[in-house]
């Protein structure tokens, strides 16, 4: 897995709006540390209270490089969408596969498949019949396959993918919440260094 050329976008304006629910004048001037202090109290509250809402304001995209059954647990957050990603319809059968598959598909499975796209390719075929063997090649592309997509998320997102995912059995979601940790001000404003951070919500 990997996860390259992230950009944070918004930390300073979301520092300075999660004071608006207090304020009458909304040109109003503070200290740096007040507002940061603010937002780390209001940002490691409890999932679901509300509070931490603010934290939808720092907005995260990434391009990451993950296999098809990690893509499958990622689309079940609501705020976590694709901008643009790489086809497995449109170019699967142009892939070299050694290269795609990660180091947990068989050999003799990515084999079989090379056969199989090798077929389509070479082999003249009524339209009928490429249909069914370009169904084939689908429905027997491994798991394990490394598709590439640029993400776009918010703190708030990635703060519940945190607390949900950081203890999961496969070591994709450790590495995304590794690569979580490292962002800018991620875990002063979620709480993921406290031994007061919110209980672990169920995972899949």
């Amino acid at each position: 897995m990997r996860i390259e050329n992230a950009r944070v976008y918004g930390i300073e304006e979301t520092i300075r709006a999660s004071a608006f629910p207090m304020q009458v004048d909304v040109n109003f001037e503070e200290a740096p540390e007040q507002g940061t202090k603010r937002l780390q109290k209001l940002g490691q509250a409890k999932p679901g209270s509300g509070h931490d809402c603010a934290l939808k304001g720092i907005v995260v995209q990434a391009d990451v490089t993950a296999p098809q059954y990690w893509w499958l647990q990622f689309g079940r957050y609501h705020f976590a969408d694709i901008v643009s990603s790489q086809s497995k319809m449109h170019r699967i059968t142009r892939m070299n596969l050694k290269d795609q598959c990660n180091r947990y598909v068989d050999e003799e499975v990515r084999r079989h498949l090379e056969k199989l796209i090798e077929n389509y390719n070479n082999t003249p075929l009524e339209p009928e019949a490429k249909k069914e063997l370009f169904q084939r090649i689908i429905a027997n592309t491994p798991m394990g396959l490394m598709l590439t997509a640029r993400i776009t998320t918010n703190y708030l997102q990635l703060k519940n993918m945190y607390y949900q995912r950081r203890n999961h059995k496969l070591e994709e979601w450790q590495i995304f919440c590794a690569w979580m940790r490292g962002l800018p001000y991620f875990c002063e404003f979620t709480g993921c260094d406290s031994e007061t951070a919110p209980s672990r919500a169920g995972s899949s």
